[in-house]
């Protein structure tokens, strides 16, 4: 036999239960065109101002164009931030980087020689190029200002998560790039660097280093899509947490670069950074990843607050 006890906070459970359960509200809202602007579900969804007037029914804006607070579609004509410039600016780094690192692994060499410094050129002109045409072909076209849609928040870089589901009779689809251009741009960025290096490194690899060029030029072939597939997956992770990701990368190459050194007493690491160029270079190159990640992190404000 129950304890009364027992059947008395049963009876409670039951009814503070009953009490919390309510029937879920509806969503109301006007399906397909409508003559007046009208409210639309979810965070991106909205509607394109028609040629006769009127509104088209709730969905994805066109690219280059957000939802404001009324759920129209306007187009974007916002600058980008300081913080973006220097989102850009990593975006460009790691491809640079990658590619001197391969080409610094392929040579093999302690000190820099003419054949390695042209082919470090090589690689600073083929993403230099191709940040250039990646600004040219940006809207405004033509030129190197940039027209963008501000970034809010981290849901911007997903609204594909955000779709909505209005009453459960049937998923808008409104996935579009509510941080315009900063998401696509990087991908037409990558593309170029693979298509100019394509082009160039090849007839300079086979002249100057014939054997051992090949094998930075394959390694590009894998890091470059790996490249893509991560901006596509954690573009708006990387772009809150680049800065630091710098700052701990900075340090970390920096250590492995000393650990791999002959005399590791502190007189002869000073010494080597002294009189080996190529550790030198190494070094100041460090310092100024450090340097950018904190100019990130700070905004260059901290200091006037």
């Amino acid at each position: 036999m129950a304890h009364p006890w027992s059947l008395l906070l049963l009876f409670v459970g039951l009814c503070a239960v009953t009490h919390a359960y309510k029937e879920p509200k509806s969503f109301n809202y006007e399906q397909g065109v409508v003559k007046e602007l009208s409210h639309c579900p979810g965070r991106y969804c909205g509607r394109t101002r028609l040629e006769n007037g009127s509104w088209s029914a709730c969905g994805a804006c066109e690219r280059g164009l957000r939802r404001d607070n009324r759920s129209a579609c306007v187009e974007c004509h916002d600058e980008p931030e300081f913080y973006d410039v220097l989102y850009l600016g990593f975006m460009g780094l790691l491809p640079l980087t990658f590619h001197l690192g391969c080409i610094d692994a392929a040579a093999k060499r302690r000190t820099f020689t003419y054949e390695v410094i042209a082919l470090y050129g090589s690689a600073i002109l083929e993403v230099g190029v191709a940040a250039v045409v990646t600004l040219l072909v940006t809207e405004p076209i033509g030129s190197f200002n940039i027209r963008s849609c501000k970034v809010r928040k981290l849901a911007d870089w997903y609204p594909l998560l955000h779709n909505p589901n209005p009453n459960y009779e049937g998923k808008l689809h409104c996935t579009q790039e509510a941080v315009y251009p900063l998401y696509s741009m990087v991908f037409v960025f990558y593309t170029l660097c693979l298509m100019v290096m394509l082009t160039i490194r090849p007839v300079l690899s086979s002249k100057l280093m014939p054997n051992r060029g090949k094998s930075a030029i394959y390694s590009a072939l894998y890091f470059l899509p790996a490249l893509i597939v991560v901006h596509a997956i954690g573009a708006g992770l990387i772009y809150y947490s680049f800065p630091y990701m710098v700052i701990i990368m900075s340090v970390i190459s920096n250590a492995a670069h000393f650990a791999f050194q002959l005399d590791q007493s502190m007189p002869g690491l000073l010494k080597g950074c002294v009189r080996d160029v190529r550790n030198l270079v190494i070094l100041l190159g460090h310092w100024g990843l450090h340097a950018y990640g904190i100019i990130a992190i700070t905004q260059l404000t901290e200091g006037s607050r």
